[in-house]
This record gives C-alpha cells, sequence and structure tokens, in this order.
C-alpha cells in the first residue's frame, strides 16, 4: 500500500539562519583572523644595499697603502660585505709605486672579525721581486696589518725559475715577507 502523504515544502526557504549556522560561520571568520595575526613572515637576510663600481681605499699617515676595486659590493644588516664578483687590490710601497697586485673571483669582510676574503682564482703578483703567488682563499686584517690562509699555496719565481709549494702562509699586508707553515716542495720550471 502506497501512502499518498504529501511533503510541503516551504516556498523561499528559511527566512533566517539559525543560530547554529551563525556560530559556526562567526568561529571559522575568528579563527583565520587569529591565524593571520599570529603568522610571521620569514625574516629578511638579503643585502640591505647595493653598490657599484666599488673604490675602497685604506691609507696610513695620509699615504695610501691598499687599493681595492670591485664591480659590485651588497652590504647587509649585520654590516657585513659581500663581492660577489672579481676583486682588484693593489699594495703600495711608501713612495706611493704599487708593490703587489692582488686578482680574485670575489670576496667578503665580516664585520665582527674585521677581516677580509678574498676567494676563487687567487693570484698575487709581486711585481718588484718577478714573483707570483696563487691559491684559492686567502684573508687580510687590517688591525694586524697581515695576509694570511690555511690553503694550498703556490709561488713561481720568474727570476729563479723556481715553484714553491706550501699548504699555509703568514705574510706581511703588502707580501714583503711570506713565511709557509707547511713547505711541501720547491722545484724548477722552464719558462714562464
Amino acid at each position: 500500500m502506497m501512502s499518498n502523504k504529501v511533503f510541503r515544502k516551504r516556498p523561499g526557504g528559511d527566512k533566517c539562519l539559525s543560530p547554529f549556522c551563525i556560530v559556526v560561520f562567526l568561529g571559522f571568520l575568528l579563527s583565520g583572523c587569529e591565524a593571520d595575526k599570529n603568522k610571521l613572515g620569514a625574516e629578511y637576510t638579503g643585502p640591505v644595499s647595493k653598490v657599484n663600481n666599488v673604490v675602497v681605499k685604506y691609507s696610513e699617515l695620509g699615504r695610501i697603502k691598499v687599493f681595492m676595486k670591485s664591480p659590485i659590493s651588497l652590504t647587509f644588516a649585520n654590516q657585513n660585505q659581500v663581492y660577489p664578483d672579481t676583486i682588484n687590490i693593489d699594495f703600495y710601497e711608501p713612495g706611493g709605486a704599487v708593490i703587489t697586485h692582488l686578482r680574485a673571483d670575489s670576496g667578503r669582510f665580516d664585520h665582527s672579525a674585521n677581516l677580509y676574503t678574498v676567494m676563487g682564482n687567487v693570484k698575487v703578483n709581486k711585481v718588484s721581486e718577478n714573483k707570483i703567488l696563487t691559491t684559492q682563499e686567502l684573508k687580510w686584517s687590517p688591525v694586524t696589518k697581515k695576509v694570511f690562509t690555511e690553503k694550498p699555496v703556490v709561488v713561481r719565481d720568474f727570476t729563479t725559475s723556481e715553484i714553491t709549494k706550501a699548504v699555509g702562509m703568514d705574510a706581511d699586508q703588502d707580501f714583503s715577507h711570506i713565511v709557509f707553515r707547511k713547505a711541501t716542495g720547491i722545484y724548477k720550471f722552464v719558462g714562464p
């Protein structure tokens, strides 16, 4: 037997929302706002400034001692600097002539340690002595006026045709006195 019950539908639906729907809607709305309020973005650690065509001069008693050039310098909030492109540094004798020229692929300055580091295909040309020193990293301290590395070093002396190989080195900032930490050999070479 079939029932002839007919369900009647109210035309237009409910005219107001039930209290339960309002509470759920407000709960979602407020929880969404609360999540946004507590949400923190990642702290920016990139450079705060970029300078093109950088020139840095270091002098003592009015006489230039070091002259550095690099195409780009990036400075960070902690005052550290990065030189992502080539670096060229000239070291001067008291009379004003360049006695040593340094070239590297990149570099950086650590403000808290007050230490400059050059990296990648570092080449030091001691003009006055006809020597070329190569390594992958050198550090320079303006406080101690010393240059040093823990990396392997090769020095070619074009006057005596000798190659000196070592691991680690300490030198004056103008490379006038070099002390190798662990010499691994001295060899003769032919031609430049």
